[in-house]
């Protein structure tokens, strides 16, 4: 079975990449480059997927800093610290980005004759992020659907999980968290402050081990 998977390097989709293997997929996974912050993820990416085997296509998409603002992509906007939960946390939305991402995987699903096309979002996601809610998933669904001849299937089986559900399903998986990023600085070390490093953290304690990331004190 072919199936081609939308891989950040974050932990989510890393998970979700052992997941499928583990379950016998013949895995592709796509990478975006669009300028963000954190490109420490990419290299996350590019190492796990040479690690484990993994064909691994990077695509580099620098319009979407051109036409998407975030603080996610945008020097002038910084990121903003505490939980996802907080309304400044909108900041870190980049319009419309993973219909966008799923557009371009599902054309390269399409190419290789996947009929399978993954994405990691989670339900610690839909508060913030409208890309990652049910609605937009069903929506996308039914696209896919109708986009080509050939049948594409959108497959979010984390959609209802919560981030420490999936830290749980990772550890009993043999993921290497180690080699997974999730600050949205860009910096050296994790930041330790913003939304994803408190999700982070968060998922980490509730699964009830310890990440293995080192962060700034």
């Amino acid at each position: 079975m072919k199936a081609v998977l939308i891989l950040s390097g974050g932990m989510d989709s890393t998970t979700l990449l052992y997941d499928l293997i583990d379950q016998g997929y013949e895995v592709a996974a796509v990478t975006f480059d669009y300028s963000q912050k954190h490109k420490k993820e990419i290299k996350c990416a590019e190492k796990t997927c040479t690690k484990l085997h993994i064909s691994h296509t990077l695509v580099n998409l620098p319009v979407l800093n051109d036409l998407a603002p975030s603080s996610l992509t945008r020097d002038s906007w910084k990121i903003p610290e505490g939980h996802y939960a907080e309304e400044t946390m909108k900041q870190t939305v980049v319009p419309n980005r993973n219909m966008i991402f799923l557009s371009l995987a599902a054309a390269y699903a399409i190419g290789i004759g996947s009929k399978n096309l993954f994405y990691a979002a989670h339900a610690g996601d839909h508060a913030i992020y409208p890309d990652c809610r049910p609605a937009f998933v069903s929506a996308m669904t039914t696209a896919l659907h109708l986009c080509d001849w050939n049948d594409l299937v959108l497959n979010v089986p984390y959609l209802w999980l919560s981030k420490g559900d999936i830290v749980k399903r990772g550890i009993g998986l043999g993921v290497e968290y180690g080699d997974t990023w999730s600050c949205y600085k860009g910096e050296d070390l994790s930041c330790g402050k913003c939304g994803a490093c408190t999700e982070r953290l968060e998922a980490f304690e509730q699964a009830g081990v310890t990440d293995p990331l080192v962060y700034q004190q």
